[in-house]
């Protein structure tokens, strides 16, 4: 691609390996495009593509793409709309010769390259899969040669839209601004329609026919890195300032957030509402600054952990604390009987207490206690603990039944990042000639630090209080990364801020969330965005694939804190 001072228009069909299907279509015959980005990759997404792969060293890849792409790549050439995708996962040089495939069947003529060196599986031989997530100057130098479809197996989710941008517009690895700038705008497409209402804190404000099928993203990026996000017209969702917002603070931590081309600065984003006249739906970001990126690129390393199997017991009625501790003791009896090496490695209980006193239905009378054990050996999740929770049907506490019976055991994933320098990876941009163009290390680099702690605003003043959700006044988004969890909150007015910054503070995040309250805690303050973002560690164990707790990757912990009480001012409520 060449230089120029016209916008680029890059869209998402993809926010994850299963998400809508039509979407490829929808967004090809929406509206006009200059770029396609598909974004199928997740932790948990590369445990599955390297059990695939398992059983099938050709697999490793998202089948569902070349499926979208069969009814699909006749229009993108067409309309000449270049596809850029990471659903290569583990084998992109597989997926790439599968596309080649595909086009040679439909009788189109269509240049496809792909990128690699992010495999790093020989120096981690215990992992199941060991990546490097690469930046964006790989598909950039595909796209520079001419590719019209470019694959990619781990790349970071920004890198899909910094790839085709440095394309675009010709930026060097030395433009920090910009390159943050298309960084913050492939962040806020990557998953989707979360940035056009899905997910949407305030989701009851907007018609629910707005909301049923939203349409799916896409960012007007200009040469200085501002952008526009907005959607196809006449397509479902909302862009407004909340939505933008809300996928902004979305799994991040700090003000700094690196990546192997830049280190963006989310302290210094700034929203507002487009004022071009060019229609509703359109969010405008622009004064993104951007650093040089950290020395080291994140690898991210999954593993099989072992074998784990769950049981439901439902508690009905009465004494359900009493009948919870019986049964408790009668399985810990049963796994200690006879032989010990039946009694799995972990035991989890947990009750949840979703009965209500005189309820008028069954279901609303009873408790759930729930049971997840763990262990190296499938039989000791499996047929142990199936046999002691059965034996139990006559013989423990008044109405015994459970939601399912335990099955088999199922081998679970454990997620770790490690740090590797630039140079350790052969980032490799594979022309859809044959041609191998290494890409270069970033060999300006600065080590990351936490920026700052910015001064709050002036508190609001005194005045009579109510008790209240705080989802009343503040929105909130939750996700994953790794073990931890982060929570973005936001105001959506000065006033709102004004109490908000004051009144959350990390001892009050954790009396609000007791299961934070021995965990560490970390508020980062983004007064641009009116928010804070409360890192938690530790909360998901070894990540979303070892199913750790109740919502494994966190993704209602925001609707959890927004549901709690506290005393809000009169005045905004």
């Amino acid at each position: 691609m060449t230089s120029t001072a016209a916008p680029l228009r890059i869209g998402n069909a993809s926010g994850f390996y299963g998400d809508r299907f039509d979407a490829l279509r929808e967004m090809l015959t929406g509206g006009q495009l200059d770029v396609l980005t598909g974004d199928y990759l997740a932790e948990l997404t590369m445990l599955i593509l390297g059990r695939d792969r398992l059983k099938d060293p050709g697999a490793g890849y998202a089948r569902t793409f070349l499926k979208q792409l069969e009814e699909s790549l006749g229009l993108a050439q067409e309309r000449g709309v270049r596809i850029v995708t990471n659903a290569g996962g583990l084998n992109p040089a597989g997926l790439a010769d599968a596309v080649r495939k595909l086009a040679d069947r439909l009788g189109i003529a269509v240049r496809v390259a792909h990128v690699e060196g992010d495999d790093l599986a020989g120096r981690y031989p215990d992992a199941l899969a060991a990546n490097a997530y690469l930046g964006g100057f790989g598909i950039a130098a595909c796209l520079d040669a001419g590719a019209d479809v470019v694959v990619t197996g781990r790349v970071t989710d920004a890198a899909l839209v910094t790839g085709p941008a440095v394309a675009h517009f010709g930026w060097r690895a030395d433009d920090h601004d910009r390159l943050a700038g298309a960084v913050v705008a492939g962040h806020v497409l990557e998953c989707g329609t979360q940035a056009t209402g899905g997910n949407y804190a305030f989701f009851t404000e907007h018609a629910p026919e707005k909301l049923r099928r939203p349409g799916f993203p896409l960012a007007e990026i200009h040469e200085d890195g501002s952008c526009v996000i907005t959607k196809h017209p006449g397509t479902g969702g909302v862009v407004d300032l909340g939505t933008v917002t809300a996928q902004l603070l979305y799994e991040t931590h700090g003000a700094r957030y690196a990546g192997p081309d830049v280190t963006a600065r989310l302290d210094t984003v700034r929203l507002s509402e487009d004022g071009t006249g060019a229609g509703p739906d359109r969010v405008r970001i622009e004064g993104v600054r951007g650093e040089a990126p950290p020395p080291s690129l994140k690898v991210g390393l999954n593993r099989l952990g072992g074998f784990r199997n769950e049981v439901t017991f439902v508690l009905t009625g009465l004494d359900i604390e009493r009948k919870a501790t019986l049964v408790r003791e009668q399985m810990e009896a049963a796994f200690g009987e006879g032989n010990a090496k039946s009694r799995p490695g972990e035991l989890r209980w947990d009750l949840a207490r979703t009965d209500h006193a005189d309820a008028s239905t069954e279901e609303t009378a009873s408790a759930l206690l729930r049971l997840v054990v763990r262990d190296a050996d499938p039989e000791v999740v499996g047929r142990a603990l199936s046999a002691a929770a059965v034996e139990l049907a006559l013989a423990s506490y008044p109405g015994f039944h459970v939601l399912t019976p335990p099955g088999k055991g199922a081998p679970y994933g454990v997620f770790d990042d490690v740090y590797v320098p630039h140079g350790a990876v052969d980032h490799m941009a594979v022309l859809h000639d044959g041609r191998r163009i290494p890409v270069a290390p970033a060999h300006d680099t600065r080590v990351l630090e936490d920026v700052p702690q910015p001064a709050l605003p002036e508190p609001p003043p005194d005045g009579p209080t109510a008790r209240a959700p705080l989802g009343l006044v503040a929105g909130a988004r939750s996700g994953d990364k790794g073990g931890n969890a982060n929570v973005g909150v936001w105001a959506r007015t000065d006033e709102g801020w004004r109490w908000l910054a004051h009144a959350l503070t990390v001892e009050r995040f954790r009396q609000l969330l007791p299961e934070t309250a021995e965990l560490g805690v970390t508020r980062h303050v983004l007064p641009n965005l009116r928010s804070l973002n409360f890192v938690v560690e530790g909360i998901l164990g070894e990540g979303v694939a070892a199913q750790h707790r109740f919502d494994p990757q966190a993704k209602a912990l925001g609707e959890w804190l927004r549901s709690r009480r506290l005393d809000i001012p009169e005045a905004l409520l």
